[in-house]
């Protein structure tokens, strides 16, 4: 960053790092400790796709790679990879190779987001959602569109700030609404 950037307010954006994944399966034994909500099982990455062969080829990659996926697109133009797995452990690291199969593939700018997802005994949803190009975590949970738990949100962000690198920013608190396993 040279002295113009600084002298106009500009930063670079945090460099995103996906090892930042590895984290959640110790947060989410806090996470069942503190609130009651264990990983539900599944989990996505969500990034805007491109038209051609190079995609189509890549999404055969990522299947061969992991198993069996899911792709879907939401009503936002993004493109969902979804994989399910009970052990989080290896849904974060089905995630983190998704992540880096698309990076490397040359999708890196396109990437938005992953999440996994959490639920409680009273099946109420939550996602920790993984903001790509920041490079930090927030917590997402619906109460039934377009309404938001935010008291639970709240209180996440405070179990877990010891765990994650949580979003100082609530205004980048983005709802995923439609999200695939919420």
């Amino acid at each position: 960053m040279g002295w113009l950037d600084s002298l106009l307010g500009r930063s670079k954006p945090a460099r995103p790092d996906l090892d930042a994944l590895f984290a959640l399966p110790s947060a989410a034994v806090t996470l069942q400790a503190a609130t009651g909500f264990v990983p539900a099982g599944t989990g996505s990455v969500s990034f805007r796709a491109a038209e051609g062969g190079a995609f189509a080829q890549l999404e055969k990659d990522v299947e061969a790679l992991m198993g069996k996926v899911d792709v879907s697109e939401d009503s936002y133009g993004y493109t969902w990879v979804t994989v399910a797995n009970p052990d989080v452990s290896a849904l974060v690291t089905d995630l983190h190779a998704a992540n880096s199969s698309l990076e490397s593939a040359g999708f890196g700018p396109s990437l938005l987001c992953s999440l996994v997802t959490f639920s409680d005994p009273s099946d109420r949803r939550l996602a920790l959602v993984y903001l790509y190009k920041r490079g930090t975590f927030y917590p997402f949970a619906p109460a039934g569109e377009p309404r938001r738990d935010n008291a639970l949100e709240l209180q996440v962000r405070g179990v877990l700030a010891g765990e994650l690198k949580i979003e100082p920013d609530l205004a980048s608190w983005f709802p995923v609404w439609g999200a695939p396993g919420l």
